[in-house]
């Protein structure tokens, strides 16, 4: 049984590609055969041309070194400090001295607007600033690609916006990849330049945000205007 069949799609640099798609449709199986956890049973997985696939696993850690990992849910170390999670990332991958990890470490923090909240721990911190803070540990290493498993789980609309504003400019800031895997049409609207909707383990329907709102596509126009405040929204287009 094919769970993926005959994806071929191409994510751009500087700005957040999206995957979407209903609960089912293979969103997560795809992260996991881009990022390594799975291997394809055919085709290729390319990072500017290198091929993940042929790859040797010690190979391959030279592309993982190349990646932040946004994961839904935030997936904070709770025995250690804010600090602390921030640096994780650099004690495992970086030959930084200890003041030279707390200084990235400082500068990740303030990029994402942490100030002086160093030494709390995740549990005493909002869900919103739990979220800046995974993203201050994902661009730690200052990787090629960066890719966002569900960023807007659990977070009120306002900080939902917060977020994927964020994480737009630092695309566009450090001219990353940036892959958001999400079900959230505002994160749609309000990022989304370039989509893949995945139907059934397939590549459906390729475009922008613009493009997503006036398609024909039923499953989807099923999909987009599921919800009371999309149709409202398509109602006042017409």
């Amino acid at each position: 049984m094919s769970i993926l069949k005959d994806i071929s799609f191409k994510f751009d640099t500087g700005k957040t590609n999206l995957v979407i798609g209903q609960s089912g449709s293979g969103k997560s199986v795809l992260t996991k055969c881009i990022v390594g956890l799975h291997d394809v049973d055919h085709g290729q997985v390319l990072y500017d041309g290198r091929d993940m696939q042929s790859m040797s696993n010690r190979k391959r850690k030279t592309i993982f070194k190349e990646i932040g990992m946004l994961f839904q849910g935030s997936a904070l170390f709770d025995s250690m400090t804010v600090e602390e999670n921030v640096i994780f990332p650099l004690s495992m991958f970086s030959n930084m001295t200890r003041d030279e990890m707390r200084d990235r470490a400082n500068f990740c923090l303030k990029r994402v607007e942490i100030f002086n909240k160093n030494n709390l721990y995740p549990s005493e911190t909002s869900g919103g600033m739990q979220k800046r803070i995974a993203i201050a540990r994902a661009i730690a290493l200052n990787p090629r690609y960066l890719f966002c498993d569900e960023p807007n789980s659990g977070l009120d609309p306002k900080t939902a916006i917060v977020i994927d504003n964020l994480i737009q400019d630092i695309t566009k800031e450090y001219d990353m990849t940036t892959v958001v895997i999400t079900h959230d049409m505002n994160s749609v609207l309000e990022i989304g330049e370039n989509i893949m909707f995945l139907y059934e383990g397939e590549n459906y329907w390729q475009g922008d945000r613009k493009s997503i709102v006036s398609t024909e596509s039923k499953a989807v126009n099923d999909f987009v205007y599921a919800s009371k405040f999309m149709r409202d929204f398509k109602k006042r287009m017409v």
